[in-house]
Formats: structure tokens, C-alpha cells, sequence
């Protein structure tokens, strides 16, 4: 016995009614929301009048009317009745159609069944949360960096899960400040700092550990940074503990620290309330290395910054009472204080320091004593001078070393002629060994690696100019050390290296 489905139907206003209904719920276009409709009603059709028939569907946008329609191929001999038409019954109806034209048939009106109006909503739900996610996606892409409110919709593992009223966004344990807790319901405040469109829709990632986040609401809580008057030029966090953040203004007029601090503490103390008690040192910010250094170490006192540029890091010297406020509490100071400059610090007392001079001190006047055998106070006179290389005496023009006070014109003629001797002999040497580890001249010729480098090359295999040709620039910087030679060097040498390859090719003729 057959069982037949109910007919399932709403007139047009109420069509129109509730695609509004839909389109306002979920911050979507109404068109959106009819289209999804009316691919419904296609497929329901097709399935009322075949798989096969190319049917459309479409709802006047005014009087939710809805057409059917099956369109059909102009062809000259029909194959399947089902989607083709031959051209004379084409022409009889529409005397202008061609071979390869499409012919529309009206279709009677579609009553909705059970399973048909099932299938329907199966496929108008799916279509408006494509478009619901593709909106948030839009959205809410453009908006990383910014500052959201939500309320926390759930907590899973320590996740927070937030509805940001036009989306729900996601806030990790690891983004989360310690020892804070949410419950379904609170208010949370976090920065956006990243939105991925995944396979299950738009994720936006939230976090309140970002260093961003308190640059944030710093320019809200304080009006010269929102409007650009005060720059936050570098924040380094420990987040729940302490920060440090690095301010400069554009207006001289205006002090940039006393202005993020606000009257009695106030604008400083909004932003310490929202990070839990999070302490912060605001930081003025300079241009010389040395100086920001320097502030960024405070509360400790600095007495010397010795900087080595070409490493990125820097030597800073305290007093010995001030050693341990420099290095802060687990060496969070110290770190902070590298975080927000971008320089790797050391940090020395003026005890460890003058130790290690004089150790350096000693070193350097045994070297020369046994290079070049000179005295003790003559070899003293040299480092205190300056001099740490046998080449820098060699190279320097005697009338310039007999400059130096505590020389005269014969000892330094006699140390000149000294450093030569030791330099030719020890180049000497080293192509001696050259020679025995197998470094072909071709390689020798390279007026960039000097005895000793080529001797480095020769003892990590690469002795021909093959072998120095399949190196990269990296790895050949690592064979001589990163003080030999720079990238740029490395790549020139490697690309000379290379040319031998080419030599034989043949030209293509013009």
C-alpha cells in the first residue's frame, strides 16, 4: 500500500518573511538566504522529476513567487528527451534558437513532501551556515590586532570558548593568564591574534598573554597613544608577573612615561588591573642602543656598556650591589630587558670585569712576548695601545708605529720587522699544510681565503674547486667561522668557483 507524503507548502509572503528572519539572525545577505532557498526547491524538484532534468528554481525577490523550469538542449538529433530538444520543435518555439542554445520549459508548481521539505531545510541550513561562516571569516580576518569583549560560552580543559555576539572565538590555556579562571558567563576581554579558515569554519584565536594585548589597551587607556602622539615602540611580557614596555613621543612637549603612567598611577593601574597584577615598567625608548640598554634595565644602575654589534650582543657592567636587581628574580630582569631591546645581554660586575681585562691583559702581552720575543714592558706598551694581532703590527706603517709614545724610530722599524718575519713564516706553514691536506692551487687563488682559512677548508674535505662550487654559502661560512667571511662574500667566492662548469658549454647559434 502506498503511503502518501503530506503536502508541505507557505504562501509567498511568508517565503519572504522568513528569509528576512533568517538573513537578520544571521548577519547575512537576504539574497544569500533565497538563493540557498531556491537551490532547495531545485533539488527537491529533481527528485520529484528526475535526477537527470536540469531543472532552476527562482523566487521573485518581490512576491515570493517561485518558477520552475527545465532547461533543455537545442540539438539536432535528441539522445535523451530528458535534457535535449531537436532543433524544429526549438524553432517552433522560439524561431530565433540555434544548435547548441538552451531552451527553458515551464514546470507546474512542486508540493513539498515529507522527505522533499526535509531535504529542503537539510539544504538550506547547510548553504546559510557556509555563508554565516564566510561572513565571519570577512569579517573578522581584517580585525587581528584588535581588542574584543565576549562572554564566555564554555570552558573545556582549560580552553575558553568566547561568543564575540557575531561569532564564538577561542581563548587556549596557553593564552590565558596564570592562575586565571573564567566560568560560563563572565565578561573577557582579549586580543585577536590570529583567524584560520579551517574544514569546520572560521577559527579566530584569541590570547591575553600576547605582548600586543597590553600595547592595546595601553592606546585605550591613554589617549596620546591612541592618537599616535606616543609610540610603543617594543613590549617585552612574563605574562601574570611582569612586563616592560618601551615608549617614545613624538611631541617634546610631552613626557611619554609620565603620560602612560596618568595622575597618581591611574591610566598604568586600568591596565595592571586587567592583566591580574601584572607589574609594569614603562620604559623610555632611544634610538642609541646604548641608552635604551640602559633604561631597560631600571630599576638597576648600569656603570659601562660595551657593545659588539657584529654578534648582537652587549657587555653591561653594575656595581657589585646592583648585580642582582640587574639579573631580577630567576633572571626575569635580564630577559625581559633582552626581549624588549632585541640584544642579547651579558651581565658583568665592575669586579668580574676588571678580573677579566687584566686576564685578557695578561694573555695578549704573553702572546707577543712568545711571537715576537720582546720584553715584558714593550709587549705591555702594545696592548695598552691597543694592538691584539701580529698583523696589525705588520700592516701598520712604521712612521705611525713610531708614533706611539715609549717608541722610537729603530724599535719600531724592529718590531715591523719583526711581525713580517712571524707572518711570512707562519704562512709559510700553513701552505706547507695546505699542500699536505690537498687544497688545490685553483682553490689557493682565492684572494678572499687567506693560508689559514684555506688550511679549515682543506681539513673539512674541500680541497678543489668542485668541491668548493657544491658548497652553500652557509656551509662555507660554518668551515672558515662567521667571523671570515661575510654572506655576501661566501656567495661570490662560491659563484667564482662555479664558472669552470660553464667554460665548455657550447653557445647556441643566433
Amino acid at each position: 500500500m502506498a503511503v502518501v507524503e503530506p503536502a508541505y507548502s507557505m504562501n509567498r509572503l511568508e517565503l519572504l518573511q522568513v528569509a528576512d528572519a533568517v538573513a537578520r539572525e544571521k548577519s547575512i545577505e537576504r539574497d544569500t538566504v533565497l538563493m540557498a532557498m531556491e537551490d532547495a526547491i531545485q533539488k527537491a524538484a529533481r527528485t520529484r522529476y528526475g535526477a537527470e532534468n536540469e531543472i532552476v528554481a527562482e523566487i521573485d525577490r518581490k512576491t515570493g513567487e517561485i518558477r520552475l523550469a527545465r532547461l533543455l538542449s537545442v540539438v539536432e538529433q535528441i539522445e535523451n528527451d530528458a535534457i535535449e530538444i531537436d532543433l524544429t520543435e526549438a524553432q517552433r518555439r522560439n524561431p530565433d534558437a540555434q544548435v547548441g542554445d538552451k531552451i527553458s520549459e515551464s514546470l507546474p508548481p512542486l508540493e513539498f513532501g515529507r522527505i522533499s521539505a526535509q531535504m529542503g531545510k537539510q539544504v538550506i541550513v547547510q548553504r546559510v551556515r557556509e555563508a554565516e561562516r564566510a561572513r565571519q571569516y570577512e569579517e573578522y580576518k581584517n580585525r587581528i590586532g584588535e581588542i574584543v569583549n565576549g562572554i564566555v560560552k564554555r570552558v573545556e580543559y582549560g580552553n575558553v570558548t568566547v561568543d564575540l555576539g557575531r561569532a564564538e572565538a577561542v581563548v587556549r590555556r596557553d593564552e590565558l593568564l596564570p592562575r586565571e579562571n573564567f566560568r560560563q558567563g563572565d565578561r573577557i576581554r582579549a586580543y585577536i591574534y590570529d583567524v584560520r579558515q579551517e574544514q569546520r569554519g572560521p577559527q579566530i584565536f584569541l590570547s591575553r598573554t600576547h605582548p600586543q594585548f597590553m600595547a592595546r589597551l595601553f592606546a585605550q587607556e591613554v589617549p596620546e597613544v591612541y592618537d599616535s602622539i606616543i609610540e610603543i615602540k617594543s613590549v617585552a611580557r612574563d605574562p601574570g608577573s611582569r612586563a616592560k614596555i618601551a615608549v617614545m613621543s613624538n611631541d617634546g612637549s610631552i613626557d611619554p612615561v609620565g603620560a602612560c603612567v596618568g595622575m597618581r598611577g591611574s591610566r598604568v593601574q586600568a591596565v595592571v588591573g586587567e592583566l591580574q597584577g601584572e607589574k609594569i615598567d614603562i620604559i623610555q625608548w632611544s634610538a642609541d642602543p646604548a641608552t635604551f640598554i640602559v633604561n631597560a634595565l631600571a630599576p638597576a644602575e648600569v656603570a659601562k656598556v660595551v657593545l659588539d654589534e657584529d654578534a648582537g650582543k652587549v657587555e653591561v657592567v653594575v656595581p657589585t650591589d646592583q648585580l642582582s636587581l640587574a639579573i631580577g628574580r630567576r633572571g626575569q630582569n635580564v630577559r625581559l630587558a633582552s626581549q624588549l631591546t632585541g640584544w642579547a645581554i651579558d651581565i658583568l660586575t665592575e669586579d668580574e670585569e676588571s678580573e677579566r681585562r687584566q686576564k685578557e691583559f695578561s694573555e695578549r702581552t704573553s702572546f707577543f712576548i712568545d711571537t715576537l720575543e720582546l720584553e715584558e714592558t714593550l709587549a705591555q706598551l702594545l696592548v695598552t695601545e691597543g694592538f691584539e694581532k701580529v698583523e696589525e703590527l705588520a700592516y701598520l706603517p712604521v712612521e705611525e708605529l713610531a708614533g706611539i709614545e715609549g717608541l722610537d724610530s729603530d724599535v719600531a722599524t724592529e718590531l715591523h720587522r719583526r711581525a713580517t718575519e712571524y707572518i711570512e713564516r707562519t704562512n709559510a706553514e700553513l701552505s706547507n699544510r695546505r699542500i699536505e691536506l690537498g687544497v688545490t692551487d685553483e682553490v689557493a687563488a682565492f684572494e678572499e681565503l687567506t693560508p689559514a682559512l684555506l688550511v679549515k677548508l682543506g681539513e673539512a674535505g674541500v680541497k678543489t674547486l668542485d668541491d668548493l662550487g657544491d658548497l652553500a654559502a652557509d656551509e662555507l661560512i660554518e668551515h672558515v667561522g662567521s667571523a671570515a667571511l661575510t654572506e655576501d662574500q661566501a656567495n661570490a667566492i662560491i659563484m667564482k668557483a662555479r664558472e669552470h662548469w660553464f667554460a665548455d658549454e657550447v653557445k647556441p647559434e643566433a
